[in-house]
């Protein structure tokens, strides 16, 4: 009973679990559409040809069975509902905007479909495409979706109308996860090895797939909560689209495999169960590892997600690492080189397009839309512009501002252009009164002790509502939110700023963004949040330095300053030791052979480590297990893990955190 008391505090410590945030909304529900939000959404139909045919025939093209019913995961719960968005018929409602209503209902064109000869998609089980090409024994797959639930459903369904068909090989076009998180849906490692199917991936695969989410996980997975509209129904004043595909699904298991054909020069052949593919290595645009291909017999290029439907972003709002415009607009010019003779492009998002001057206009534009964004943006950055402003006055040339496919459904021109001086010379815009501004709700308190209060600052965000001013009254209404949080009529009218300004967005991002931070002034930030539970399979390929560095980056400074604490930590199963050290209040760990004079040696399977670091270790696994041992201070082993701080993914965003 000691031992299960001392080692308590160790497991709470380590595991990343889950918290409870208290609602402090407002309530309510989400307003109708303003007479200026209605006009917005007018003009915006009569600007673009909404009605022009071409793009809703290729959605549709090739169809060959359509899903019905809902995807569960293994607990029951409904993660996919193919029928929630059949709402999307007509004309679009007052609440959203007409393009975007447009690009919504292309996206709802779902189910398995014959792009070519030989080569069908799986589109709408999930946020990606998951695609068949037919090899000389059974199916070569090209990403797996993002779940293991949704991928599964969806290879059950291509056999129930293609024909049972082993899987022959394994492409997986880059590392998000989106892509290849649901590998075990679609193969085993073990069948990989038994029957040595080549899974195919870019150089840098593995790095990048078990990196980009650990340091910084569950800040990124919280605001794309926002992004994707975790929490938003789907509905005219709710969820329609995600812009680059349907919905994403939240809720199923996630997995990993590891690549064993690796594609790192510029151009490299292959042949996959009698199909020859022509791989382009395309890394640091759209992702840090990612390829493209072609398939010369079958006149097919597939762009992965260099190329989609709309204009893609330059750093998502989810956040992330800043892309590269100007590296992105060279590889879709080698692209134009590439597509020569092709007659149809697939991508791994939206839906394809046929014949060769379309494929073409089609890439030259996608090119040139980085490429304008890129040049301009660079052009005002040595006028002396500032972000802010060089998004108010970047405008798309008309040729490219009229193709649907350059329009910002999933990326936005205002945002990218923003990367593309942040990625230059910094988010810092040069003015010293913004070296050192206050924080959020040092300076709203300040704001609006300026101005007479809150209930003054509030009726002038009125006016400026009524007036269908929404930027300006949203400016206004954050400063009142983060100077009084518990103010019931900043918070309501907030909310109902956000409504307008969702209403009227064009980008499903920034529409999901609005929305679900009105929901949330409403009802307060989730319950439950980010956990790594469901990414255990992913977890256990990831190299454990990743994980200590995460540990390092958790560390609470001020709390461990002072603090000499020396740990080792053994893992039995993976053959690995590190010596973990506390040096001026910061975590430093080395691989290497045990210190005799550390305070505490933690030795204890990797696995089990893995579910600690996920907040799934029981009984079983660590008091009740051999494979877990102390030598040393227990209770220097506690204070070591008790400074680790265990970010619950739960933060308000639209309110102040105190």
């Amino acid at each position: 009973m000691n031992h299960c008391r001392r080692f308590l505090p160790l497991i709470a410590a380590v595991a990343l679990l889950c918290g409870c945030s208290k609602n402090t909304g407002v309530g309510g529900e989400a307003g109708d559409a303003t007479p200026s939000t209605v006009a917005s959404n007018a003009a915006f139909a009569t600007r673009l040809k909404l009605k022009d045919p071409q793009e809703f025939e290729d959605a549709q093209r090739g169809l060959i069975a359509r899903p019905t019913g809902q995807i569960r995961n293994a607990q029951g719960a409904v993660i996919r509902d193919f029928d929630a968005f059949k709402f999307l018929q007509g004309e679009a409602p007052l609440t959203v905007n007409p393009s975007l209503w447009r690009h919504a209902i292309l996206d709802e064109q779902i189910g398995l479909f014959k792009v070519t000869e030989h080569i069908y998609q799986l589109r709408g089980f999930d946020n990606a495409n998951l695609t068949l090409v037919e090899g000389k024994t059974g199916w070569i797959v090209v990403d797996a979706l993002g779940n293991r639930d949704s991928a599964a459903a969806a290879m059950a369904f291509a056999a129930q109308h293609l024909g049972q068909k082993p899987v022959s090989a394994l492409v997986l076009t880059h590392s998000h996860i989106d892509h290849f998180g649901g590998v075990l849906g679609v193969l085993s490692p073990q069948e990989i090895a038994e029957r040595k199917i080549p899974v195919v991936a870019p150089a840098g695969f593995m790095e990048e797939a078990t990196s980009e989410n650990i340091l910084v996980g569950i800040a990124m997975g919280r605001r794309s909560s926002y992004q994707f509209g975790k929490d938003l129904e789907p509905s005219a004043k709710g969820l329609v689209d995600v812009g680059n595909g349907k919905t994403t699904v939240f809720g199923g298991a996630y997995g990993i495999v590891a690549p064993n054909w690796l594609i790192f020069r510029p151009t490299q052949e292959m042949v996959l169960d009698g199909v020859r593919f022509v791989f382009h290595n395309v890394p640091g645009a759209e992702c840090p590892a990612e390829l493209t291909f072609t398939i010369p017999e079958m006149k097919a290029y597939n762009g992965a997600e260099n190329l989609a439907q709309t204009m893609h972003n330059l750093l998502p709002i989810r956040g992330a690492k800043v892309r590269d415009s100007f590296k992105w607009a060279s590889y879709l010019d080698q692209a134009l080189e590439q597509t020569e003779g092709m007659e149809v492009y697939f991508g791994q998002h939206n839906w394809p397009i046929w014949g060769n001057a379309r494929i073409r206009e089609f890439v030259s534009k996608q090119r040139d839309v980085y490429k304008y964004t890129h040049d301009q943006t660079v052009r005002l950055i040595n006028a002396g512009y500032t972000p802010r402003e060089i998004a108010d006055t970047v405008r798309l040339p008309k040729s490219l501002d009229e193709f649907f496919a350059t329009r910002g459904y999933y990326g936005d021109l205002r945002a990218n252009v923003k990367a593309v001086y942040q990625l230059y010379i910094g988010a810092y815009d040069g003015n010293p009164a913004n070296l050192n501004p206050l924080a959020p709700q040092d300076a709203a308190k300040r704001y609006m002790d300026a101005m007479g209060g809150v209930d003054k600052a509030l009726a002038i965000a009125q006016s400026a509502f009524d007036k269908g001013d929404y930027r300006w009254a949203a400016e206004l209404l954050n400063h009142a939110v983060f100077a009084e949080p518990g103010h019931a009529g900043a918070k309501s009218l907030l909310a109902r700023t956000y409504d307008q300004l969702g209403y009227a967005a064009e980008s499903a991002l920034w529409r999901n963004s609005y929305l679900t931070g009105a929901a949330e002034l409403r009802n307060g930030p989730p319950k439950k949040g980010i956990t790594k539970a469901d990414l255990l399979d992913v977890l256990a390929q990831t190299p454990t330095e990743r994980f200590l560095e995460a540990m390092a980056a958790s560390l609470d400074g001020p709390v461990a300053e002072g603090k000499d604490i020396r740990i080792n930590l053994v893992l039995t199963d993976s053959k690995e030791s590190f010596v973990l050290w506390l040096e001026n209040a910061v975590l430093h760990f080395k691989s290497g052979p045990v210190d005799p004079k550390a305070n505490a040696t933690l030795t204890l399977t990797k696995g089990i480590f893995i579910k600690m670091i996920a907040g799934t270790a029981g009984v079983k696994d660590t008091l009740l297990s051999d494979d877990l041992k102390i030598a040393g201070s227990t209770i220097d082993l506690v204070r070591f893990f008790a400074l680790i701080d265990k970010a619950p993914g739960t933060f308000p965003i639209v309110t102040p955190k105190s």
